[in-house]
């Protein structure tokens, strides 16, 4: 329960929110009102933006270590679940977050490294090729299952990675319907 908690809680630390307001700005008044990395970039510029990427992927990292170090290696699998779980409903900021894709992806990092780098390259190259991170988010959280079944994660294990990829893919509703539409925004700092 203690690695549960903790994990919740260090996801529940958004970089999304605390870089912009660093810097004199409230995330949630500006651009997609989205405390995450697309949002900031786009706001407040690339290199908060990947402060922010920096940040919300090392949670992950740190959520995962903290279940296998306090639990057993197959916990790190639910604390990583708890720390996307609170980049998205985060306690310190009112339960307002971000979309949990780079907390995801640091997750991975830990869990399957080579999954991990095979699905950050895959996001970036998206990102620079058709400029929209919503796109390169859903395609790294369909691909999250079938990678780390490859890697040979099995039974709950890969359940728990089933649910973070759903997870983050659920909070990617508006993205999804924008897509839909033709009016999903591009990644341009302004």
């Amino acid at each position: 329960m203690l690695a549960l908690v903790l994990a919740y809680l260090i996801g529940s630390v958004n970089f999304g929110v605390i870089v912009p307001r660093a810097m004199g700005v409230d995330i949630y008044a500006h651009g997609s009102g989205n405390p995450g990395t697309s949002n900031v970039f786009r706001t407040v510029g690339k290199r908060a933006g990947a402060v922010v990427l920096f940040g919300d992927a090392v949670k992950g990292v740190i959520a995962a270590a903290l279940g296998a170090a306090i639990v057993d290696p197959g916990f790190a699998y639910v604390t990583a679940l708890a720390a996307v779980v609170g980049h998205i409903v985060p306690v310190w900021h009112r339960f307002r977050g971000g979309r949990g894709v780079a907390t995801a992806l640091g997750a991975a990092l830990y869990l399957q490294p080579v999954v991990g780098i095979v699905l950050i390259v895959m996001w970036t190259a998206v990102v620079l090729i058709w400029k929209t991170a919503s796109v390169a988010s859903l395609a790294a959280m369909v691909l999250y299952v079938p990678g780390f079944w490859l890697a040979g994660t099995r039974g709950a294990s890969l359940a728990w990675t089933a649910v973070i990829a759903l997870f983050v893919i659920v909070r990617h509703g508006g993205n999804i319907r924008r897509l839909s539409s033709g009016t999903e925004r591009k990644m341009s700092a302004g």
